[in-house]
Formats: C-alpha cells, structure tokens, sequence
C-alpha cells in the first residue's frame, strides 16, 4: 500500500492486463480527484455484484473517491453486503469476523503506525449496521473509548438485508420486516450519541445523494483521524430489496429520509478544528445573516 506499489515494474508495463494499466495510467493514486470528476477517470470501485439501484454501492462508490490518499488506504470489512463491494475495490481490504472489524482496524492502525512512523497509512472500517451496532457493538466503543485513530462508517440500511429480513438494532421503531412480522418494538439504537460521549472526534451522518457532501465528511473524518482520534461516519444506504423500495425510487427515498429522520449533522471538536485549520486551512461554515426586512410602504 503505496504508490510504488501500484506503479510498474520498469519494462513490464506493456505484459499487464489493460484492466491494471488503465488503474495506474489513468487512476486516481497519486492524484487529487473529486466526486465532481467521476466519469473521467478509472475508479478503484467500478464492477460489483450488488443489487441494481443499491445506494449502499453509490455510498461506497463515493466514499473510496473521497479518500484523501487511497493509494495508502486499508479499508476493514465483515459479513454483509458492503463487503462484497469492498473486496472487488483496487485497494487492500481485510476482512474481519463477525463483531470484530474495530479490533481488527485497532491493530491494523497501530501496526501501521510502527512500521511506516508518520507516512499517513489510513485505516477505514465500512460495515452495516448488524456489523457495528449489534455483533460488533463492544468492540467499536472500546476502540472509540481507548481513543484508536481510524474511521468507522456505517452502512445504515436498518436491517439485516444478507440474511433475509431481520430487524436489528438500527431498524426504526415500529417497522415490519419479512423476519420481524410483528414490527421493531424497540427505538433505533442512538449511535451517533454513543460516539461523542465515547470520544469522537468527529461525527457526521449523511445520505448518498448529495455527493459534495459526501465527499467533504469522509475526507475531514479520515484527515482527523490520522492525528487527532477516532471518527464516525453514520450513512443511510437503504435495502431497497428489504424495503421494498423501486430501484428509480432509490435516490428519492434518500432525500424523503433525508427530510424525515436523517438529516446531515456534523459534530467537530475543538481540537479536530484546529488540527484540520493548521494543517489544511480548513474554515468552519458560517451561515449569512439573514437579510433585513425591506419596510413596506
């Protein structure tokens, strides 16, 4: 995971397959793209085999663009359909048991930190809500709370859409499922909260439609994470398998939920501000004042 590794072997450019020149002629490593770019240049993510009109595929899509190096990028995994997008991606992915990817990436991060000192190798956990919330539960507020320097996203499609249907601990209250016919009885698990009390040093959630967006809170998420803390990113991916939801309907639903129950918050600590102005100029957003009332006449 460097940009020597990608590159080619003086003299053997012309035996690789077209597939690998391609990535390494007119790829991303070693550039600065934007998602405002996609179309003119080979992404890391483009062949998959997840479902048509999978937004969780669009959030991913997007997320791997806005990597800020992803030439030096490991991303984490485990069970679930977001893996079997992650494991076609041209860049290292590990994948972790059931409940352990934030153990995994622990390791991975430090590991990391040893071997390379201060080169940025980045370390991003992308797993559902069953992988995070539920099974992997304790071992994601142990790495929040021992403070551990990567970022978590999820992949929020609020249920258990590999296994056919199961509510989880995301899953809206009320909700009925193919395997929860008597609807979700209990409320949606608060985990943007569990991560500011944990610890983060920032925390986002956002939906796929608004690529920009997308791309600016992964980007401050995986910079913060390299020097200041632990990051989490809660994305809504929607299942429209499990919900129903008609593949041209997939982006409309996310800006309803958008509307409804998800929409984009940011939490940044002060720390994370500065480290972010220091070495990035970043400026936080301030709203213009609202303009004076004209008096009638």
């Amino acid at each position: 995971m460097s940009l020597d590794y990608v590159k080619f072997t003086p003299g053997f450019g012309k035996f690789m397959p077209k597939e690998y020149r391609d990535m390494v002629e007119h790829g991303p490593f070693g550039k600065k793209v934007t998602v405002s770019q996609m179309g003119s240049f080979k992404e890391i993510l483009e062949e998959h085999p997840m479902c048509a009109g999978c937004a969780m595929t669009l959030f991913i899509r997007l997320a791997i663009i806005s990597f800020p190096n992803p030439e030096d990028t490991i991303t984490v995994g485990t069970a679930g359909c977001g893996r079997l997008a992650l494991s076609q991606a041209a860049i290292p992915f590990v994948y972790g048991n059931y409940g352990d990817t934030n153990g995994v990436a622990s390791g991975l991060s430090r590991g990391l930190r040893l071997r390379f000192g201060d080169k940025p190798k980045d370390v991003v956990v992308l797993a559902g809500d069953g992988g995070l919330a539920d099974i992997g539960f304790s071992q994601v507020l142990h790495s929040w709370f021992r403070k551990e320097k990567f970022t978590t996203i999820m992949l929020d499609n609020e249920v258990y859409g590999n296994t056919g249907g199961q509510e989880s601990g995301m899953t809206n209250r009320g909700a009925v499922l193919k395997m929860a016919p008597l609807g979700k009885k209990f409320e949606k698990m608060d985990m943007v909260q569990m991560a500011k009390v944990a610890g983060c040093a920032y925390v986002a959630t956002v939906v796929p439609n608004n690529p920009r967006r997308v791309e600016s809170v992964i980007k401050k998420a995986v910079l913060i994470a390299r020097e200041v803390g632990p990051t989490y990113i809660q994305a809504y991916t929607s299942c429209n398998i499990e919900y129903a939801i008609p593949t041209d309907k997939v982006m409309e639903d996310a800006k309803n939920v958008e509307n409804d129950r998800y929409q984009f918050t940011e939490f940044i600590t002060d720390d994370a501000k500065q480290y972010l102005a220091d070495r990035y100029g970043y400026r936080e957003f301030q709203a213009k004042p609202a303009a004076a009332a004209v008096p009638q006449k």
